[in-house]
């Protein structure tokens, strides 16, 4: 009999379409992830799991799995998996490409124009009583029309986050491993290289994925190349900054602002340096979290796993 461990509390009808198929054993907790512990044990007969970005399958997880078929990502990028070690055990790996495209793209939009409007600076404010007067400069903030923005990571939430600057006539520049013409010609994006983004942007946003070649990418040396004035956003990996070069670029006026929906450590430690910074805001790792997107991640993790129980292709598999 297959079983099916579900690592976070998702609605009861997706639990229903998962007992067509197997035991379903579910994590009913939404905001906590599967104790470490827990999860190992529950995968002992499992021959399904759908898991979130904070399982991470590595050989401990494998070995305490001898039945897997397969591992279904409520996410697009998969750092959390080591993809290699489980496709050599034959374990079909997928993950939510397409369907969090829009929604993150928007989410990082509203992040950038937050930074700079210093939005959550100004809700503050009115908050602590300080709204005494209207002032000429009084929290003023940095335009984003006709600005010169750098999008890291060209991919499909880059081409999506791109589009939306057109209604702002920004002045789009791009640096990915490799070049997309497509978006060249469709979005006017001018592909230059990493140093020249970083030295000419007035914003710059990361939307790469964390791979050996991003890592660190952001560190003391690249925020040092950054306008003094620059916004950086980051809604890619945390891992892609060096947070330790960040606070101090913060600290020093080596740039001027950043907002990121994803950091190194997650949930971030509350005595977390950048925490106190009023030119810094933390969002939770919601990039993709509006209902309907988030109903369809889950929908796209239940499908592949359907079909990999009926000896089928899956929908999207990691290749």
């Amino acid at each position: 009999m297959n079983k099916i461990v579900v690592s976070r509390k998702i609605p009861k009808s997706f639990i229903e379409q998962l007992e067509t198929l197997a035991d379903v054993e579910v994590w009913n907790e939404s905001y906590t992830p599967m104790p470490r512990d827990k999860f190992l044990a529950s995968l002992k007969d499992a021959t399904a799991c759908l898991i979130t970005l904070s399982e991470k399958i590595d050989e401990e997880v494998i070995e305490a799995a001898p039945h897997l078929k397969v591992i279904a990502n409520m996410a697009v990028g998969f750092d959390n998996i080591d993809v290699q070690l489980v496709q050599s055990k034959g374990i079909v790996v997928t993950n939510t490409p397409g369907v969090l495209t829009e929604t993150t793209a928007e989410l990082g939009f509203t992040l950038m124009l937050t930074v700079a409007r210093r939005i959550v600076e100004a809700e503050q404010y009115v908050q602590r009583g300080e709204w005494q007067s209207w002032g000429p400069y009084l929290l003023a903030g940095k335009d984003l029309y006709n600005a010169k923005v750098g999008i890291y990571g060209m991919g499909d939430i880059g081409k999506a986050f791109a589009r939306r600057l057109k209604g702002f006539n920004a002045n789009i520049m791009y640096h990915n491993r490799s070049r997309h013409k497509d978006a060249e010609e469709a979005l006017g994006a001018l592909y230059v290289p990493f140093d020249t983004m970083l030295e000419h942007s007035d914003f710059i946003i990361c939307t790469a994925p964390l791979t050996e070649d991003t890592r660190n990418k952001f560190d003391t040396a690249a925020f040092k190349k950054m306008k003094n004035d620059a916004i950086f956003i980051n809604i890619g990996r945390g891992a892609v900054v060096d947070e330790q070069a960040l606070v101090n670029a913060l600290q020093d006026g080596e740039i001027g602002a950043c907002g990121l929906d994803v950091l190194r450590q997650e949930p971030i430690d509350m005595t977390h340096p950048l925490l106190s910074m009023k030119n810094a805001v933390i969002l939770p790792h919601i990039g993709s979290a509006s209902v309907v997107t988030r109903n369809r991640m889950i929908q796209l993790c239940v499908d592949n796993i359907r079909l990999v129980f009926s000896h089928k292709q899956a929908k999207t598999p990691i290749s």
